[in-house]
């Protein structure tokens, strides 16, 4: 199977829209698109409650394919909530609740006809903590295309897989060896391999670093600024180093705490990655990076 040719096929969801060409971002900090990509995601409001609680409000944010694009911010500002809103996972907590838009390639993601599974195979996850599962390595790519039912080429499918995660020259001669055995930075990048195994649009990263050593962060690192080229990449991480590292787009997220509410998370500001750490728009975002605060 030739991953490369295809790949162009495979991004584009049939039956969506795709913008001609990436947009200007109005939102705060002045943050334009990389030129010439598209908009992949256009939230327009977005906000998450939790039992009635809000805990992300009014995210207005456009994110654009081929390009790495960090979310930064404390601890409890919503980045993971928003980064679950994207391929619809916060459907799975009790008492979510989502509101305002969250457009795919022009089409709202919470609209009454999306299919959350569909979703979810367009807009593949990797979680902060490697979770393979207690199946052999081949089995772990192929468990995603079994259940889907992408069964054609399915020793190509793994190998194109497992080479795109940088996996395949660690593991080609053991593919029918337990998946538990890999070392820590191997199980993620295993992860990584079995979301791109059923082909997605984008590839969403909860910090996919957090609990590797500096060797193993360093080949992920390395593994995101390739997969940039096929994919669109969105990364939570509260290394604001590796964001500087990896990034195209930075927006940083705060916490606002009313006087009697509880904090909710805003998004303060998306920009460019080298402006965000040299020349904030806004003094919140300074305060951040600079470190007087967080």
């Amino acid at each position: 199977m030739d991953a490369q040719s295809d790949s162009a096929e495979h991004q584009r969801p049939t039956g969506i829209h795709l913008d001609a060409a990436a947009v200007a971002h109005p939102a705060v900090g002045g943050s334009v698109a990389p030129m010439g990509r598209e908009t992949v995601f256009d939230c327009q409001g977005l906000g998450v409650r939790y039992h009635g609680t809000r805990a992300l409000r009014d995210v207005d944010l456009q994110i654009h394919s081929h390009a790495v694009t960090a979310l930064i911010g404390p601890s409890g500002c919503g980045k993971s909530t928003f980064l679950r809103c994207l391929n619809r996972m916060n459907d799975l907590i009790p008492g979510a609740a989502v509101d305002g838009a969250c457009l795919y390639h022009g089409e709202n993601l919470y609209g009454p006809d999306i299919d959350a599974i569909e979703v979810r195979k367009r807009i593949g996850m990797v979680f902060q903590k490697p979770n393979p599962f207690p199946k052999s390595i081949y089995d772990n790519v192929a468990f995603g295309p079994r259940v889907l039912g992408m069964k054609d080429s399915l020793d190509d499918r793994v190998e194109q897989a497992l080479r795109r995660a940088a996996l395949w020259d660690e593991v080609k001669d053991r593919l029918k060896s337990g998946a538990l055995g890999l070392s820590g930075g191997q199980q993620q990048r295993l992860c990584i391999a079995r979301a791109l195994a059923v082909e997605p649009d984008v590839i969403l990263m909860d910090e996919p670093c957090s609990a590797l050593d500096p060797i193993s962060t360093a080949a992920i690192e390395d593994l995101m600024m390739t997969l940039k080229n096929d994919y669109t990449v969105v990364i939570v991480t509260h290394n604001m180093q590796q964001a500087a590292r990896v990034a195209d787009i930075t927006a940083f997220f705060s916490v606002d705490q009313g006087e009697t509410g509880p904090r909710t998370g805003v998004l303060i500001e998306v920009d460019a990655t080298d402006r965000i750490f040299t020349k904030p728009a806004n003094e919140r975002t300074e305060a951040y990076v600079t470190g007087r605060f967080g």
